[in-house]
């Protein structure tokens, strides 16, 4: 821990989101290539413009494959991997039912019935193809649309990382809109927010960590209200709505923030129970349930510290 233990905090809006990088050195040019490093990032993976890696695979869908860049096509096949696991709730290809549904963008609505099922037929992520020795993407039926939104912060917030440690840089933080990555370990460690739901900035809780990725997805995040029914951005790729049950949020405390993205979404899935059973082999991901019976379930607790701060939840034991 350097001598004085000041923090220097830089920011910028990238990704639609504020973006946060904490350092122990004043180094502003650092804080530039950080920045610039993820732009070039955000410019391959984005689908919310008309040029990029990501859009010109969906222009060409149900026509041509298309040959990307090494990392825009590892990342997809991740993205496919999780997609394809039996009843996986992540799916890379369900571009088309988040366009449809606009949640958290102006014309957000409730499609019919019959839209939403007519789209799934076009989200099947088995129809997307990749061919290794030209890392090309082909979306088979015309219509398709890959949406790297739920991984892509995660990917990012890793090469940070990478690009940090490799700069030198032993402790650090950067947080790019809710995926947070820390390097090294201040005293004490890093200390991170659980956000409770519908509350603005209020807290449930504090999580200490250190050289660790802290993700959460809620459905506070993005959503809308129709006929006293609230919608939430988090579709279930296997009806084509919003998934409903007994969860809020869950947070991911991982290695790496790319599996923090991949098993916020598995886990909203599977549900506390399945989720936790799930988790009990892999103790490399750790998982924070908040109910919307206000307890908080934590799956275990070997790589961080749970503090909690709202008296009006509880910490339930896992006890599946």
């Amino acid at each position: 821990m350097p001598d004085d233990h000041r923090v220097y905090s830089y920011s910028a809006v990238l990704m639609g989101s504020p973006i946060l990088l904490k350092l122990f050195s004043h180094d502003e040019a650092l804080a530039s290539r950080v920045f610039r490093l993820i732009k070039q990032y955000e410019d391959l993976l984005t689908v919310n413009r008309a040029h990029s890696q990501v859009m010109d695979i969906n222009h060409a869908a149900g026509q041509h494959p298309v040959a990307v860049s090494r990392p825009v096509f590892e990342l997809i096949r991740c993205a496919k991997a999780a997609s394809v696991l039996k009843d996986s709730a992540f799916n890379l290809a369900i571009g088309p039912l988040v366009k449809r549904w606009k949640i958290g963008f102006q014309g957000d609505s409730v499609p019919p019935a019959d839209d939403i099922t007519a789209l799934l037929g076009i989200t099947d992520p088995a129809d997307v193809v990749l061919n290794e020795a030209d890392s090309s993407v082909f979306l088979v039926r015309a219509g398709m649309e890959i949406d790297l939104g739920a991984i892509a912060k995660g990917y990012i917030a890793d090469r940070v990382r990478d690009y940090l440690h490799k700069e030198g840089v032993e402790l650090g933080l950067i947080n790019l809109g809710g995926n947070i990555q820390t390097l090294g370990s201040p005293e004490g460690g890093w200390s991170v927010g659980l956000k409770k739901p519908f509350a603005g900035d209020a807290l449930i809780g504090a999580m200490a960590v250190e050289n660790r990725s802290v993700v959460t997805s809620g459905t506070y995040e993005r959503y809308f209200e129709q006929n006293g029914k609230r919608y939430h951005h988090i579709l279930d790729p296997r009806t084509g709505y919003p998934l409903d049950n007994e969860l809020d949020s869950v947070t991911i405390v991982s290695k790496d923030s790319l599996d923090g993205d991949i098993w916020t979404t598995l886990m909203y899935g599977m549900g506390v129970e399945k989720g936790c059973a799930v988790l009990r082999s892999r103790p490399d991901i750790e998982a924070i349930f908040v109910t919307k019976t206000k307890e908080v379930v934590i799956s275990s607790m070997h790589h961080f510290r749970f503090t909690l701060l709202d008296n009006g939840y509880r910490v339930t034991d896992n006890t599946v």
